[in-house]
């Protein structure tokens, strides 16, 4: 079965996260994306994360981070410091329908690969810049990384509990964030270039404004009301009740969305007449009236143990769920049923388990199954198809534009 994107080339001038997943992302869904590294160790999330494991346990080289960011690639090795390299790049920008990158601001112009001088090679391309501040602004010029805009956005100052200090997300959602924003504004553009102006575009993509615009629920309280935000632990702060409590073993999450689920999860407590009490009647009074509703519900949960009450809360429609693990979570059911775990090989990891992409598609193919590229693993089948010679690619090797 065919890829949405089967028609698409894709140039991955990106690294570490955000870029590589926007682009793993395409690749999945059928484009070919070419991986452009650096000749000398390539992207540098090649030597992030945790080291991969063989079947007997033994580390393979690769690393977790690399694997999960650049399926369905393929990997050229280029310097785009040197003359040549930047040649082969202005070559395949020439039959690439989009161009990833995430440089910091000004560092492609300084080499001439920058929007401005390579849309007159191929006006029809989308070319998506990726920075932590965006092309404009005091700090476009600044670098940056996920916990920074974390930090920036506001995002830590509603994560972690009242007491403790802010709790960084586990995960570099900033960069994720980034990355599935740049996704819908490629595919926007390359519909617009197709459907109506014949022409591609530069799209500005900045991690501090995606990352605030993607909490902009939370930020529309204070712009709502003038009242901050606050660190509410696994709380809602506009939903009540709305968060994790202590049963007999371990923690379960409770997540009540509207006053009749609350009526059947009181009455399934034994709470006698608090749905009908005006503090608790509707969730916009149980927010205002969770400091004295909350221990009222703790103090029945603590008396049950967590998978009995979560199996009785479904039957009744309560949406309710255990804190897992990873390991809890790729063992459910559920993801099983859903194949969220697939297996690929990979020339030097061995078979490998993934984390497939969660899209489905009725009529088109929704994964990629091309392992992540070994550095360089695909530089000479690239060139080939752009036309140089084995000869010239030995000479280019030898000088080292290429590896």
């Amino acid at each position: 079965m065919a890829g949405c994107l089967d028609h698409i080339k894709v140039l991955d001038l990106s690294r570490v996260f955000a870029g590589p997943w926007a682009a793993q992302m395409l690749a999945d869904f059928g484009a070919d994306v070419i991986k452009v590294e650096h000749v000398k160790g390539g992207d540098d999330v090649r030597r992030m994360g945790v080291s991969h494991l063989n079947a007997d346990g033994e580390p393979t080289g690769e690393t977790s981070s690399f694997l999960a960011m650049n399926r369905g690639k393929r990997s050229v090795a280029l310097d785009l410091k040197s003359s040549e390299g930047r040649q082969i790049a202005r070559k395949l920008i020439e039959n690439a329908d989009v161009l990833i990158e995430n440089f910091k601001t000004g560092t492609l112009a300084r080499m001439g690969l920058d929007y401005e001088a390579v849309a007159t090679l191929n006006p029809r391309l989308v070319y998506c810049s990726i920075t932590g501040f965006g092309q404009t602004g005091p700090m476009a010029h600044l670098p940056g990384y996920d916990p920074i805009f974390q930090a920036m956005s506001g995002l830590l100052s509603v994560t972690g509990s009242s007491e403790d200090e802010p709790a960084l997300v586990g995960y570099s959602i900033s960069d994720i964030t980034a990355g599935q924003y740049a996704v819908a504004a490629i595919l926007a553009a390359l519909n617009h270039r197709d459907a109506v102006s014949g022409q591609g575009q530069f799209i500005d993509i900045a991690l501090l404004d995606t990352q605030i615009h993607a909490a902009s629920h939370m930020a529309m309280n204070y712009l709502s009301s003038g009242k901050l935000p606050r660190r509410n632990g696994t709380a809602s702060q506009i939903t009540c009740p709305w968060q994790a409590f202590d049963c007999a073993d371990r923690p379960i999450m409770i997540a009540i969305g509207n006053d009749p689920q609350f009526r059947r999860f009181a009455d399934y407590l034994g709470l006698a007449g608090v749905a009908d009490d005006e503090r608790y009647a509707t969730n916009l009074a149980r927010v205002q009236n969770a400091d004295t509703l909350i221990p009222l519900i703790a103090e029945k949960l603590a008396t049950r143990d967590a998978d009995t009450a979560y199996a009785e809360l479904e039957t009744i429609g309560i949406p309710a769920g255990p804190l897992n693990s990873f390991e809890d979570t790729l063992q459910m059911p559920q993801v099983k049923a859903r194949g969220l775990v697939q297996q690929l090989d990979h020339p030097r990891a061995g078979r490998i388990s993934y984390i497939a992409n969660p899209v489905r598609f009725s009529g088109s193919q929704g994964d990629a199954a091309r392992h992540p590229p070994l550095l360089a693993e695909h530089t000479d089948e690239v060139l080939l198809e752009i036309g140089l010679t084995g000869e010239r690619i030995a000479e280019l090797r030898d000088m080292g534009a290429i590896a």
